[in-house]
């Protein structure tokens, strides 16, 4: 029988697989930032330490950090402990870091495919639930706890139990005027903020397809509002093209021969998933959520609940 898209990058990440105990998974790329990691290098000074793979490890200061006058003294102690702490640990620990000023700060969902590190097959992680912001281009994404963090930083490795999986497909094509938010709010109404619990998505399908990787990573950030571990979107020329001449993307032979693998990178014919939801994209409008959760939206042209 053949594998789905998440099975093939899951089974090229087992470092170790025993049964009843989860897996070991390689980790390819850890991103770190000023809020989940310093408990973190605290765990690995106690202990004595390094960092296992600085080279695969990545911190930018992103979720206290302010949005103008960033040039400026951080005015709020707390942020700014936070930051200062993450820079400290940054050098000491030999990990690259990208602080306020640097032209290649930002979100950190966003750091690592602007600078082409994000790419098919990989496995990724960081303190930050919406990690699964990088399935968009093929990977296992997800985000971690405090503790694995440290786990991540010592060893390159993490314990995870296998996910289901789960293909949602949406066929045709969006209709003018009706975004990929629209798309995943009209999802996550028709499964509600739980329906991903427990599986690995796949978005597919025409309208998939016919995303750019803005709208696909938008899909893809948003498979943690309905519960899921992680959402993927096959590799294809829309991801190579995106990925091509950035910064940290392979240049040359190295280059040919990662489009020739990222191309492998799909659902075989004879996979099974182990649930499916079609939707019909064309049936699609704006949608705006009214409530407390997204799983609360309705059309625009519908009526908000009384």
């Amino acid at each position: 029988m053949g594998k789905t898209l998440a099975e093939k990058v899951w089974d090229e990440h087992v470092v170790r697989s025993a049964e009843g105990e989860p897996d070991l998974l390689y980790i390819d790329l850890h991103l770190i930032h000023e809020v989940t990691s310093p408990q973190a290098f605290d765990g690995l000074r106690l202990a004595g330490r390094p960092v296992r793979r600085p080279d695969l490890t990545l911190a930018t200061e992103d979720h206290n950090v302010p949005t103008i006058d960033w040039d400026k003294p951080i005015a709020d102690p707390v942020s700014k402990t936070q930051v200062d702490t993450l820079r400290a640990n940054a050098a000491e620990f030999g990990v690259r870091l990208h602080p306020l000023g640097d032209i290649d700060q930002g979100i950190v969902h966003v750091v690592g495919p602007q600078l082409g590190l994000t790419q098919p097959g990989m496995t990724i992680v960081c303190g930050d639930s919406h990690t699964s912001t990088h399935g968009a281009f093929g990977a296992i994404a997800f985000g971690i706890g405090t503790s694995e963090v440290e786990h991540v930083l010592a060893t390159q490795t993490l314990m995870q139990a296998k996910p289901k999986t789960m293909a949602v497909t949406v066929n045709g094509s969006l209709p003018a005027g009706v975004t990929a938010k629209d798309l995943v709010l009209t999802l996550i109404t028709h499964t509600g903020t739980g329906g991903g619990q427990g599986y690995i998505v796949e978005y597919r399908g025409q309208a998939i397809e016919e995303l750019s990787m803005e709208g696909r990573m938008t899909v893809c950030n948003m498979s943690i509002e309905w519960g899921a571990k992680a959402g993927m979107i096959a590799p294809d020329q829309t991801t190579f093209d995106y990925i091509e001449g950035k910064p940290e993307a392979p240049k040359g032979a190295d280059w040919d021969a990662a489009v020739a693998h990222w191309k492998t990178l799909r659902t075989d014919d004879d996979a099974v998933f182990d649930e499916e939801i079609v939707l019909d994209a064309s049936t699609m409008t704006p949608f705006v959520t009214w409530g407390t959760n997204p799983g609360q939206g309705a059309p625009l042209g519908g009526v908000v609940p009384t």
